[in-house]
């Protein structure tokens, strides 16, 4: 437990950030994400053995569609996800790495969903709790864990991952999204589907394990003081904000 002082910091400065231009909106909430977005994409290239070159050609031709994103061009919709598709086939003929290239989506499709919760009507509150519930799902899990622990979740790709914390990070999302719904009317739909996300976000983290044991790397990168990269801290999001969205347009909110 002699991380969690520095941990704890760097997870409220996070999460202070992510409030703070989620509150703004606008180009201040797109700015961050496109920021983030970027430096993500460099420690997936990383990842996936790219070098210098191909990371920042993968870097350029993604910032296309994050830049059509701003609410002072077209926003989220077809127009962005098409792009989205062209830099993930520029870059897989330039670089001849189709997994370089999917960083493209791994980045991107999230970005968008992001930018398009936030330009709903009801934005402030539903990108807030798909950001949150994976906070929440972060934190259950990992004292349900700590003080449970029992059989592991995927030995092979996280030992200290267990089926405790799985469930833990699900009830602490789930108490959460009721709370919203309880104190901010957040549509009891949300709500319900909300263990479905939180399962979907541990899903995420067990994807960037693997990448990381195939990498032979303990973090995605060395950004955040005892935290590691920002990919491990935000691979449970990139999962769980594409779904929230469909949601959330599903609903039709």
């Amino acid at each position: 437990m002699s991380d969690l002082a520095p941990r704890l910091g760097v997870a409220l400065a996070l999460i202070g950030l992510a409030v703070a231009a989620l509150w703004f909106g606008g180009v201040v909430f797109w700015l961050v994400l496109v920021v983030a977005g970027l430096l993500m994409l460099s420690e997936w290239a990383e990842l996936n053995g790219a070098g210098e070159r191909e990371k920042r050609l993968a870097q350029y031709a993604l910032s296309v569609p994050l830049a059509i994103l701003a609410p002072i061009a077209a926003g989220p919709g077809f127009f962005a996800l098409g792009l989205l598709v062209g830099a993930f086939f520029f870059i897989a003929a330039a670089t001849r790495s189709p997994r370089l290239a999917a960083g493209a989506f791994y980045v991107g499709l999230p970005v968008t969903a992001l930018v398009l919760l936030r330009a709903q009507e009801q934005g402030l509150l539903l990108t807030l709790w798909a950001m949150a519930l994976v906070w929440a799902c972060d934190t259950g899990a990992y004292f349900a864990g700590r003080a449970i622990g029992g059989p592991k979740l995927a030995p092979a790709i996280s030992p200290n991952k267990t089926w405790a914390g799985f469930l833990g990070g699900v009830a602490a999302a789930t108490a959460f999204a009721f709370v919203l719904v309880a104190v901010f009317a957040l549509p009891i739909g949300l709500a319900l589907a909300t263990p479905l996300l939180a399962a979907l976000s541990q899903g995420g983290d067990l994807f960037e394990s693997n990448l990381k044991r195939r990498a032979g790397v303990k973090d995605s990168g060395t950004l955040l003081p005892g935290h590691g990269g920002l990919m491990d801290r935000l691979d449970g999001l990139v999962v769980v904000a594409p779904v929230a969205a469909l949601l959330v347009l599903a609903l039709g909110r």
